[in-house]
């Protein structure tokens, strides 16, 4: 059984925020509205409710694996979160890629969670790669079809 303080247990939240902000950095350099605090809390809460499916799951001797209603649970908030993200200004649709991107950080403190890191860290270094790498692809290709570059921010 894990211990609160126990090793595993702070190590996976500590994984969970670091990933959380360092999605969260992205964000706040790109001048969204979900930065820093929000991708770290976002993926530390979610790590800390599946530590807390796996610890009561281990205290109930009757149970047979953990309690997944949780995790389903997760996935829900998080989409409420991004809900709050997205804006509709007349004819455009903004914070979609942020609220996708507050999704993904649920993912990825759930995946700490469970301690699957190394899938936490790749998730992570993929959602930087469309955060950044597919912004730039997206802006030259925009260059190339409309002539000229109509925003100077990532998505």
């Amino acid at each position: 059984m894990q211990h609160i303080f126990g090793d595993s247990v702070v190590t996976t939240l500590l994984l969970a925020m670091v990933l959380g902000m360092v999605l969260g950095l992205e964000r706040f350099i790109a001048h969204k509205t979900a930065g820093m605090r929000t991708y770290t809390l976002i993926s530390m809460g979610s790590a800390l409710f599946i530590i807390i499916s796996k610890m009561i799951t281990e205290q109930i001797p009757s149970s047979i694996g953990y309690d997944y209603h949780i995790a389903a649970q997760i996935i829900a908030a998080a989409g409420f979160l991004g809900v709050g993200a997205i804006f509709n200004n007349g004819q455009r649709v903004s914070g979609i890629t942020t609220a996708s991107g507050m999704w993904v950080a649920a993912g990825i403190g759930m995946a700490s969670g469970f301690g699957l890191y190394r899938l936490a860290i790749i998730a992570t270094v993929l959602s930087l790669f469309t955060f950044v790498v597919l912004w730039l692809i997206e802006k030259q290709v925009r260059k190339m079809h409309l002539g000229k570059d109509e925003e100077n921010s990532p998505l």
